[in-house]
């Protein structure tokens, strides 16, 4: 019981010192409160250090505690005061030489909160050992003084102010030893005006180049930006920092001052000063694709705010003023003000920033499938993939050197071959392997890819209603659809209308420049077409002109066909084969087969020619295919019955031959299409081990690693292996990890379940 007794007092006067140090760092962070007047307080705070030392009493066995505050101090016999030493003097200490300057000096020098020696000043009369920068020992406390240190810890970090001051090993408290220097002498002697502007500019740089180097740690990367940013505030007309809206700080001092004088002067908030406010605004926070995506997303935001408010929002001033407090690193620095305007505080303002998260909301949707994308491993912003994903708003970003050699490629096929090129050559610039076939997923990232790099292509799913062939041909052409293109009657009409005449003119596998020119001209002649259409159905044409006939299903088609309907196609159809001029055996009897597939008598071909030939004034049959086109009439005349057809026959005939000569498109594909010659590299899915492991892990939100471990032995599987199985399993299935470890812990992210369920 006695034994249990004297347990029990420990534990409660161990809390009792953990109660008050925490007490006494509450105190610290209590005491830095700005004053009620009109200045930004800078309020400097000295550490304060609980000591507990513990005795032994023999005679009743009970421990007792002692408690002290402050540092215990080596005692200095320098009396020369303290001074600044500037970067580029040099001093002597202990036989080194030290030109880079930057410290406080000497052997007197006060810290700012009236207790002890300035944390920073380097005191050449206490002992001193040498040692390297990397040494360290229990004097390097959270707090460190260099008058507190050891002589060895007082030697490494002597050795560190010797070199460049860059080797990121060095402890980390002798780099903040230094930092309280130039802390000082900014928050204090610059106020003093003795540090002029080019000093001043110089310490900033310093700060900077610190920040770069040691900015890994979170402690020291707030501190030097904190520091950083009241230089921009003290001085504006001599230093700025553009990087800082990329800081993670919610409390910006600058942004808190920009966003205040910018309201107090009831300016529109501009679009990178509305960014700042999303980012650094406490109760919101960005969703993944805005973190993992920050530049795309800080453009995109930039560019819709911009779109939707102009200059942008005016918000008018509040109530609550503006009150800036900086904390400083050092242990030595309290109470120092600065002069400040009286200036309202808006940051918090609840109704402008929910204007902001709802475009951030649009921009982080905008921005999923592109963010997933690059969540994959070996994913670059570079790929073609990532480029097609960007939304329409950052198309210009995906300016990338694939994408610059795509369209040189283009341009030059668009020049010397009417943009008529090899599927093959063009799936080159996707960087991925040619597929077998190409089906809905790879006809869209061959309709993007175009689109993406500012052409149009044929034949264009969308619009065209067909499709190529691995092994096949497309049409390029300059500027494409367009973002809203939506095809008019008289667009579908006349594809329907090429589609025939191309079947025609490709009979004798020759077409001849005036069937051609008649086709590009029924395009040309249609005032219902607009230039867009024009320039589609030229490209369309190329590849019809240039692709096998295709008249699967059209039988079954054409059957439903009544006579006045089945009349209208036969005459566009023997109108392209006269557009010559002359009539070869071979292509009347290709007539006389489609004759018979529209279900008509083929002995009514040679009636339908001849009286045609009639209205134009003759027209002599070839007798030979190998007959040139030099007998063509020279000056060849447009046939007018043919463009007249759109509004000589019925609204009926019109609408049933749009609809008949839409090709077939399969009634449905796998979205895994082989990326090969054959079907091996084909994935299946997941095993029935890994699919099993994955159905227990759903089951809660959060796991621990032992747990997923135990899981795993019960399934014979190793945990890092199984996770990277299920996640590689996942990101085919949805383009995203389904798990994400975090130290000890394991996360299922239940959204992507739910995509995998479908």
């Amino acid at each position: 019981m006695e034994f249990l007794l004297l347990v029990g007092g420990a534990v409660i006067i161990w809390y009792v010192i953990k109660t008050m140090a925490t007490s006494s760092k509450q105190q610290v962070q209590e005491n830095n409160r700005l004053s009620p007047d009109n200045e930004i307080q800078v309020t400097m705070t000295t550490s304060q250090r609980v000591v507990a030392n513990s005795t032994r009493d023999d005679d009743d066995d009970l421990a007792t505690f002692s408690i002290s505050y402050g540092y215990e101090e080596e005692k200095s016999t320098n009396k020369t005061p303290g001074k600044w030493v500037k970067s580029g003097e040099s001093i002597t200490i202990k036989g080194l030489s030290f030109t880079g300057g930057n410290i406080y000096f000497g052997g007197k020098l006060s810290s700012l909160d009236g207790y002890g020696t300035e944390a920073s000043l380097v005191d050449d009369s206490l002992k001193i050992e040498n040692k390297p920068s990397t040494f360290e020992d229990e004097s390097l406390g959270y707090w460190p003084k260099f008058i507190s240190l050891t002589p060895e810890g007082r030697g490494a970090f002597l050795c560190w102010l010797s070199s460049d001051r860059s080797d990121p090993d060095t402890p980390l408290g002798y780099v903040f030893i230094y930092f309280y220097g130039i802390e000082r002498r900014i928050t204090f002697d610059s106020i003093k005006q003795s540090v002029d502007d080019s000093e001043f500019k110089a310490l900033f740089e310093e700060v900077l180049r610190l920040k770069d180097i040691y900015g890994s740690s979170r402690s020291f990367s707030n501190y030097s930006i904190r520091l950083l940013e009241i230089m921009c505030l003290l001085r504006p007309h001599v230093v700025s920092y553009p990087d800082f809206e990329k800081t993670n700080q919610r409390d910006s001092l600058l942004f808190k001052y920009q966003l205040a004088t910018a309201v107090n002067e009831e300016k529109p908030i501009s679009a990178e000063l509305a960014l700042r406010w999303i980012r650094f605004y406490p109760d919101n926070n960005l969703k993944k694709p805005a973190r993992r995506c920050d530049y795309e997303f800080s453009q995109m935001f930039k560019r819709l705010y911009s779109k939707k408010y102009g200059n942008g929002i005016v918000v008018k001033p509040n109530k609550t003023r503006l009150k800036i407090e900086y904390f400083p690193a050092s242990p030595s620095l309290r109470g120092i003000t600065l002069p400040q305007q009286d200036l309202p505080d808006p940051s918090n303002l609840k109704g402008p920033v929910n204007k902001l998260i709802a475009i951030a909301d649009e921009c982080t949707a905008e921005l999923d499938a592109y963010s997933r994308y690059l969540a994959k491993p070996d994913a670059s912003r570079t790929d073609i993939e990532a480029v097609l994903l960007l939304p329409d708003e950052l198309s210009d970003l995906g300016n990338t050197p694939g994408l610059g050699e795509f369209k040189k490629w283009a341009d030059d096929a668009i020049l010397t071959k009417k943009g008529l090129v090899d599927v093959e050559e063009f799936w080159t610039y996707t960087k991925l392997p040619l597929p077998f076939k190409i089906n809905k997923k790879e006809a869209d990232l061959i309709q993007n890819l175009a689109q993406k790099a500012g052409y149009g292509i044929a034949p264009d799913t969308r619009y065209h209603h067909a499709k190529t062939s691995a092994d096949g041909k497309l049409v390029l052409f300059p500027e494409g659809h367009g973002k809203y293109f939506e095809p008019s009657k008289a667009y579908s009409e006349m594809g329907m209308v090429l589609r025939l005449g191309a079947m025609v003119a490709t009979i004798d596998s020759h077409v001849d420049q005036a069937e051609s020119n008649l086709l590009t001209q029924l395009i040309d002649h249609d005032t219902n077409l607009s230039p867009t259409e024009k320039q589609s159905l030229h490209a369309y044409l190329v590849w019809r002109l240039n692709t096998p006939s295709n008249i699967t299903g059209l039988k079954a088609r054409l059957e439903t066909l009544g006579k006045t309907e089945k009349a209208a196609v036969s005459r566009i159809l023997v109108g392209v084969a006269m557009a010559d001029g002359k009539i070869d055996p071979e292509e009347i009897k290709q007539l006389e087969k489609l004759y018979a597939l529209l279900g008509l008598d083929k002995a009514l071909v040679t009636g339908d020619i001849h009286g045609m030939s009639s209205s134009k004034g003759g027209l002599r049959p070839s007798s030979s295919p190998s007959e040139t086109t030099s007998s063509a009439p020279t000056s060849f005349q447009l046939d007018e019955s043919i463009l007249a057809i759109h509004e000589s026959e019925t609204k009926d005939v019109q609408s049933m031959l749009g609809e008949i000569f839409v090709e077939d498109e399969p009634t449905s594909e796998s979205d895994d299409s082989t990326t090969g010659s054959t079907n091996t590299e084909e994935e299946s899915g997941i095993d029935k081990q890994h699919y099993a492991l994955f159905e227990r892990l759903i089951r809660k939100d959060k796991w621990t690693r032992e747990e997923v471990e135990a899981l795993c032995r019960d399934s014979g599987l190793m945990v890092s292996g199984a996770l990277e199985t299920i996640n590689d399993w996942s990101f085919d299935k949805v383009d995203a990890a389904v798990l994400e470890e975090d130290g000890e812990a394991i996360y299922v992210d239940q959204e992507i379940v739910e995509e995998i369920e479908g």
